[in-house]
């Protein structure tokens, strides 16, 4: 796959290598986005499916075909290269529900650590909300959506004394810190995120008449919220390890992930979650997918992370900082050394669309770095009109299938039922906790919000739901990011 060209060489990422994940740096306006783009239809062309956050809205242009630029003629006009502009097959994504189809996963899905992250919880913290995650298991409480986590945190803190013995101290002010961490999590709209049917992995990895389907996350809005940005990425990549076979080295990539903003993933990030990210990221290779990081400055990705990106691609540094003088010397020392050129110096005086290039040879070896010009996409570059958007996402097989929420039995249903059936049958008096935990009923019978019957009604699920005592397994998101799946 032909990515940059320079005077003398064509330099291409090898298909059967490009599993061995990547690295895009240089600093903002130096082009990283398109070539992220190059990649990603280059990719796609061979049959290898992608998914790629948007985080500026520019990368929905992937899905038409490109020809309207000038600069882009120009620039594969002194490159001497003949494009044959096309689009890719694509599926939009929004967590939102927005702009693309709706992206969601289970909180028991997600699992504690990663959502102790994603709500800013300290160590005890994060503690209590294990024990909770362990005491839903045990007793067969799905937890699907905030509600089941909310119901479930005000259960065991209810019930502090009864599980202290077998469980652990769990104190009030650590459930009040998860409670006000998940009504912050709500503000920022992330309620929509959980809940069911689950993202299924399969639907990212579609071909469609030999070209790979590319995945674009619409991620400009998720950006606001540095925090759920980093950790949903996280969460796929072990939900791809976790569900993927073993392949080896295969000829070519099942999926290609591009982590864009990849800073944010490390940013404040513990000791333990970086390590673990080290290790999704060294064994996910076996299962067929690569990673690429893009970022602004490869001291972002730590080094542990840094020395597994084979395939490299450096665009333009400033340096005027002493922090950037060392980024520059960092990404320098990081490159197969070429007696031609001094890369250190070079970095500086990249152009737009220029970049340092070393990528792994059939021996699965750094080549030594080339200045070259990264060749364009054959796709549009920027975004397309929102109408033509509108019409990708309605024409898409996947619209019935994730367009409409599926609320199934679970914690919050369980957990109303057994204080409902507590209560004297002749006398429903209003319970204070059980209201706010539940809601209640309106001044003339009317229900305000989900009652027992809609639950009852849902009996398709409760047979998964009613196995006393089942324990929700735990793949990777057990043995690696504290995560469980459910059957």
């Amino acid at each position: 796959m032909l990515l940059a060209r320079n005077e003398k060489t064509a330099l291409s990422l090898l298909p059967a290598l490009a599993n061995r994940h990547g690295l895009i740096t240089g600093a903002t306006g130096t082009g990283k986005t398109i070539t992220m783009q190059a990649v990603a239809h280059r990719l796609s062309d061979i049959g290898v499916p992608v998914f790629m956050a948007d985080v500026n809205g520019d990368f929905s242009g992937i899905a038409k075909p490109g020809g309207a630029n000038a600069k882009v003629l120009e620039r594969l006009n002194s490159l001497k290269t003949k494009a044959e502009f096309a689009g890719c097959p694509v599926e939009f994504w929004d967590v939102y529900g927005r702009s693309g189809l709706p992206v969601r996963a289970t909180v028991s899905d997600m699992g504690p650590l990663l959502l102790g992250r994603m709500l800013g919880l300290n160590e005890t913290q994060e503690g209590v909300l294990g024990l909770v995650f362990k005491i839903a298991d045990d007793n067969g409480m799905l937890l699907l959506d905030l509600k089941d986590l909310r119901a479930m945190l005000q259960h065991v803190g209810d019930n502090a004394a009864q599980f202290k013995t077998q469980y652990g101290n769990v104190t009030g002010s650590s459930i009040g810190a998860i409670q006000r961490g998940l009504l912050a999590l709500e503000s920022q709209g992330a309620a929509q995120f959980f809940g069911e049917p689950m993202l299924e992995i399969a639907d990212l990895m579609q071909v469609r008449a030999g070209k790979g389907v590319v995945n674009v996350l619409a991620a400009d809005r998720l950006m606001n919220s540095p925090k759920l940005y980093s950790t949903f990425l996280l969460w796929m990549l072990a939900e791809l390890f976790e569900q993927l076979p073993e392949v080896g080295d295969p000829e070519k990539p099942k999926l290609v992930f591009f982590f864009d903003e990849a800073h944010l993933l490390f940013t404040e990030a513990p000791k333990a979650l970086t390590e673990k990210v080290e290790q999704v990221v060294r064994l996910i290779r076996s299962k067929g997918v690569g990673v690429y990081f893009v970022t602004q400055n490869p001291l972002d990705v730590p080094e542990s992370v840094l020395g597994q990106l084979g395939n490299r691609v450096q665009h333009a540094l400033r340096a005027f900082t002493p922090r950037d003088q060392k980024a520059v010397k960092t990404a320098a020392d990081t490159l197969r050394p070429n007696p031609k050129l001094k890369a250190e110096k070079v970095i500086t005086e990249l152009g737009v669309g220029e970049a340092l290039v070393s990528l792994l040879d059939e021996r699965g070896r750094p080549t030594i770095v080339e200045r070259a010009f990264i060749v364009p996409p054959a796709s549009h570059i920027g975004p397309i009109a929102e109408e033509e958007r509108r019409q990708i996402l309605k024409s898409s097989a996947l619209v019935s299938k994730y367009e409409k929420t599926v609320d199934r039995e679970s914690a919050y249903e369980k957990l109303k039922q057994q204080v409902q059936e507590k209560q004297p049958e002749a006398a429903p008096a209003s319970n204070p906790v059980s209201d706010v935990i539940f809601g209640k009923t309106g001044p003339r019978g009317g229900r305000q919000t989900q009652g027992v019957l809609e639950a009852v009604t849902k009996s398709a699920a409760r047979a998964i739901g009613s196995e006393l005592g089942r324990q929700i397994m735990r793949g990777v998101l057990g043995s690696i990011l504290g995560g469980g799946r459910r059957r």
